[in-house]
């Protein structure tokens, strides 16, 4: 599992399960220090960057919605 650095403010958090198969996606606002991205999956680090660039964040974050809309269309369930 991810641990972060500082506490910041979740702009997006969103678990998905799958039988046995966790994925896990988190980015999160740390004013002036930039926005942390987290993308887990089985418990492993798949992704894990600081953006300073608001456009990055937003193409990330519309990955990450891409993503979930795909897994959760497939039958994967919101944990959390």
């Amino acid at each position: 599992m991810a641990v972060r650095l500082s506490k910041g403010c979740d702009m997006f958090s969103i678990v998905l399960r799958n039988a046995a198969s966790i994925r896990r996606y988190f980015i999160s606002s740390h004013g002036e220090s930039g926005w942390e991205v987290i993308l887990e999956r089985e418990g492993e680090v798949a992704h894990h960057i600081w953006y300073h660039d608001w456009h990055r964040v937003e193409r990330t974050l519309a990955m990450f919605r891409l993503e979930v809309s795909d897994l959760t269309a497939r039958g994967w369930q919101v944990v959390h």
